[in-house]
């Protein structure tokens, strides 16, 4: 994708095996999806990819290499270097490894999860991103999502706020209702 392309970037982690269907609605249209980890449950990667691609990375509930995901990765989309890893920050703060895992990739962007608390902030030139948990409502966070565009190499982040609760509306009607936009998508 190249650096002249508007791209939106769907990013969530912490699912724990939840797929809430209120994500279909808040990532309509995006062009990737990246999940930063603690998936639960490979179905959750299976809806996801129903709406766009997918880049995953595994968490400690996955059990790290155990999923079948790498414990993390870096990936070039709109000319923008953009690492994701699970753990970069615990108890408040930049861990040793998260630190590590920077200075190493220096990416433009660096996707994380673990902490269940979103953040959006920039350490010297790399954006920060933790979109929260989407996963079910843990501690007294809020549970959310985020989306990431990018217009011509610049980064414009925003974290979406679920409900305390996801919707339980059948996964079927996910699919199907991904499946009519996708027709009408089509049909354009």
């Amino acid at each position: 994708m190249s650096r002249s392309r508007t791209i939106r970037i769907g990013v969530i982690a912490d699912t724990h095996g939840l797929f809430d269907p209120a994500i279909v609605r808040h990532f309509q249209g995006v062009d990737h999806i990246l999940h930063a980890g603690d998936i639960g449950k490979r179905s959750v990667i299976e809806q996801l990819q129903i709406i766009a691609p997918v880049t995953a990375v595994s968490g400690n509930v996955d059990g790290f290499e155990q999923s079948g995901f790498p414990p993390e990765t870096v990936i070039e989309l709109a000319g923008l270097r953009i690492a994701i890893c699970h753990i970069v920050y615990a108890g408040g703060k930049l861990t040793k490894d998260g630190r590590a895992f920077l200075d190493r990739e220096q990416p433009d962007i660096c996707v994380f999860g673990h902490t269940h608390q979103p953040k959006s902030e920039w350490l010297g030139d790399t954006l920060l991103f933790n979109p929260g948990s989407a996963g079910p409502r843990r501690f007294s966070l809020p549970r959310g999502a985020g989306l990431l565009t990018i217009v011509q190499g610049k980064v414009f982040p925003r974290l979406i706020r679920l409900g305390n609760t996801a919707s339980h509306r059948n996964v079927r009607t996910v699919r199907k209702r991904s499946k009519i936009v996708e027709s009408k998508a089509a049909a354009k």
